[in-house]
């Protein structure tokens, strides 16, 4: 499958989807808490979901059974909510798919829980940092390589590492569609991008060694000397100047 240039009418379509996505990242910064299940967590977002007319896109996708991903501390991603019960210091990663009248946004959000060590609060600091950085590049004429890198270049600034095997991707009428977005690279390599091209950037840093292994589930993906990640993602329009974040 080659890449997807989006209509002005696709564009709008996903912009309904990411704004359901961004009020409700606004929503569980009062219900991430101490005490609270992942399970409630998921329930509350599949429920604030429906409630908006939409679809939790994640549910059935190649068999995942919950409406969002719920990953602690050394989870990086595809945790499936359950009883666990959240607890002070943790870092919460809640990653979530929205389809609205069949336009798809995907975004991720890492919650600290209270008073966190400050190690945590660093790697938090350079994910999202990184995201930022990589958001700038997406713009027509740069190329895959230049988000690639500004997400590699921001981790080792802050003395951290980046996951290799699970990538940033394309992504509005499919969750996911070419091109595929590594989070490390050199700059000036890869796909050209082009004007609205609509892509899920998604740093996942590491404050330890980057490999990692599958949980017992056979979906979480853990990393493998136990260390803590952050995970941020933003669905994007690609523009000819300044990049539009939808979520």
């Amino acid at each position: 499958m080659g890449v997807i240039i989006k209509s002005e009418k696709d564009i709008e379509g996903i912009r309904e989807a990411g704004k359901i996505i961004k009020r409700l990242f606004e929503e569980l910064k009062g219900i991430i808490k101490e005490g609270i299940t992942t399970e409630k967590i998921n329930n509350f977002i599949e429920e604030f979901i429906m409630k908006n007319k939409a679809y939790p896109v994640f549910k059935g996708y190649r068999g995942y059974p919950a409406a969002s991903c719920i990953s602690i501390d050394e989870e990086v991603i595809h945790g499936i909510p359950g009883k666990r019960m959240i607890k002070e210091g943790e870092l919460v990663k809640i990653d979530v798919g929205v389809e609205k009248n069949g336009y798809i946004a995907d975004a991720a959000y890492t919650f600290e829980v209270g008073i966190v060590e400050e190690l945590k609060k660093r790697l938090v600091k350079a994910t999202r940092e990184a995201l930022e950085q990589a958001i700038k590049k997406a713009v027509a004429g740069n190329r895959v390589g230049d988000i690639s890198h500004a997400i590699e270049s921001t981790a080792k600034k802050y003395g951290f590492d980046v996951i290799r095997e699970y990538t940033g991707h394309g992504v509005g009428l499919k969750l996911h569609e070419d091109p595929v977005i590594p989070n490390f690279g050199k700059p000036g390599v890869g796909k050209r991008l082009v004007s609205e091209m609509t892509i899920a950037i998604e740093p996942m840093l590491v404050a330890g060694n980057p490999a990692t292994i599958i949980g017992k589930d056979r979906w979480t993906v853990i990393t493998k000397d136990g260390r803590p990640s952050a995970h941020f993602e933003h669905t994007v329009i690609v523009r000819d100047g300044a990049p539009e974040v939808v979520t």
